[in-house]
């Protein structure tokens, strides 16, 4: 597995391709068996993964705990990103960067983690309430501390990077993209390029949609997150299977698999990306890790733009209540 360098000012070394955890414990069914999971984790290191993702709010809590039990054994080799910002009450998500609660939440990353310092820790949401200059300033005390070896922010606008940076320098930021979400073109992308900020690509598989295996008629419990995205109702199905069709005719040109297309395409926009997918199974793993083997052309990259063009996405990838809290 190749390495990439994230950030310039306070880099890290990762994977090129990362795990995102979430979905072993959050977000996408029940959560699974933690020593069936534990297996797919230390068959990911076994691989070279050296980049695994979680967060406080994933279970909540027992994403971290199992992250952090599973990896034990390779701390020093690897590096783990975990977030802060969201706390939950009454089955509710809250967002609080309050300084006092930042603390907290860190002390109870370590703790869960198994970890003397916090690899890359990650705003989950910007808090309207608190300035991001308060924040930065609570991150570089903990980084001082020596608890905190770098920090990121996730799903937030530029203007707030930019006061973020200026006051403690970022290692990464984390957003969706993916063949289906490009909006971090716009904006994001030349901006962290301008600062030398590294960027995290989370659902670049567009929340399984990428791997062309999910039909018009596929449905989802109240527990998976899917049941509430838009993009994911009957209707907006239907109407992206044309996309999916057509990237399975791309990746069998490419001799590859849809999802390995979609996840080689992240790959190929910046050199300091590296996208965090959700794997939960050895054999989803050793499909995505196979990207990493797959090069796209020039030719490649315009017909997967002229697919784009002719079938462009339909639905929106959060409902309006989350889609609020993003991008500020």
């Amino acid at each position: 597995m190749k390495t990439r360098t994230l950030g310039v000012r306070r880099p890290i070394q990762v994977s090129e391709i990362g795990f995102g955890c979430m979905g072993m414990s959050h977000g996408y069914g029940p959560a699974r068996d933690p020593k069936e999971m534990t297996k797919v984790l230390h068959a990911a290191v076994d691989r070279g993964v050296t980049f695994f993702d979680t967060a406080e709010c994933y279970g909540p809590y027992e994403n971290e705990k199992l992250v952090g039990a599973a990896l034990a054994p390779f701390k020093n080799k690897i590096v783990i990103a975990t977030k802060f910002g969201i706390t939950i009450e009454n089955g509710k998500q809250l967002l609080d960067s309050r300084p006092e609660t930042m603390r907290k939440a860190c002390e109870g990353s370590l703790k869960r983690l198994g970890v003397e310092a916090i690899d890359l820790w990650y705003q989950h949401r910007a808090d309207p309430n608190v300035p991001v200059e308060e924040v930065a300033g609570t991150v570089a005390e903990l980084i001082q501390e020596g608890k905190v070896k770098a920090w990121g922010m996730s799903e937030v606008g530029v203007e707030r990077i930019r006061k973020a940076h200026a006051i403690c320098p970022l290692t990464a930021i984390q957003s969706e993209y993916s063949i289906m979400w490009r909006e971090p073109e716009k904006a994001l992308l030349p901006t962290l390029e301008e600062l030398g900020v590294g960027f995290v690509p989370f659902s670049p598989l567009g929340k399984g949609f990428l791997t062309a295996t999910i039909g018009a008629g596929t449905t989802y419990a109240k527990d998976d997150f899917r049941s509430v995205v838009p993009r994911f109702s009957p209707e907006n199905l239907a109407a992206n299977q044309s996309l999916a069709e057509g990237l399975r005719a791309i990746a069998a040109q490419k001799g590859c698999t849809p999802a390995q297309l979609a996840l080689a395409w992240v790959i190929a926009q910046k050199p300091w990306i590296s996208p965090i997918p959700g794997m939960r199974s050895i054999a989803r793993l050793e499909e995505n890790l196979g990207a990493a083997e797959v090069t796209l052309t020039i030719d490649d990259l315009s017909a997967i733009e002229t697919l784009l063009a002719k079938h462009p996405v339909q639905g929106d990838r959060y409902p309006p209540e989350l889609a609020k809290r993003v991008g500020k």
